[in-house]
């Protein structure tokens, strides 16, 4: 929690959001743990598009700590079936775009994305330089994920 009160690059969303303490609807994050955040994209690739935020600021894959990584695998194991209760998806895109050039829109703050996926859907990245953004109400999404979590504790 440490890391949660220091002060964070003036510039980062991601930062901004994770420190934003009492902010979790304003900012659609749906779960907080010890070392990485869960928060919704607000540009989803799908509906209920889900990252897996580390509140380090840290641009390279290789300079996150085993805890953040190892956090950042558990939470996506509990929001896979989160997921599913939420929007009965048939499969996930999951993934870490590391740099602008492999399409990270954030380049600078490390994240992991969970996509739920439907058989025909046809609408997540055709091509990575021309991203489709799936329109969504995001309130509805937020409140769908936070029943089915507590479903699913």
């Amino acid at each position: 929690m440490d890391f949660i009160k220091s002060k964070k690059p003036e510039h980062c969303v991601f930062c901004k959001a994770g420190a934003n303490i009492g902010g979790e609807d304003k900012d659609f994050i749906v779960h907080r743990g010890e070392k990485c955040f869960v928060i919704l994209n607000r540009y989803p690739y799908a509906t209920g598009h889900i990252m897996i935020i580390p509140y380090k600021h840290c641009q390279k894959f290789e300079d996150l700590g085993d805890e953040e990584l190892s956090e950042m695998m558990i939470l996506a194991k509990k929001f896979v079936p989160v997921l599913k209760l939420a929007f009965a998806p048939d499969g996930f895109n999951m993934g870490m775009n590391l740099g602008a050039a492999a399409g990270a829109g954030i380049a600078d703050h490390i994240h992991l994305h969970i996509v739920p996926r439907w058989i025909g859907d046809t609408n997540f990245m055709p091509v990575l330089a021309e991203v489709k953004i799936h329109p969504t109400d995001l309130e509805g999404v937020y409140k769908a994920i936070l029943q089915a979590l507590k479903a699913t504790a």
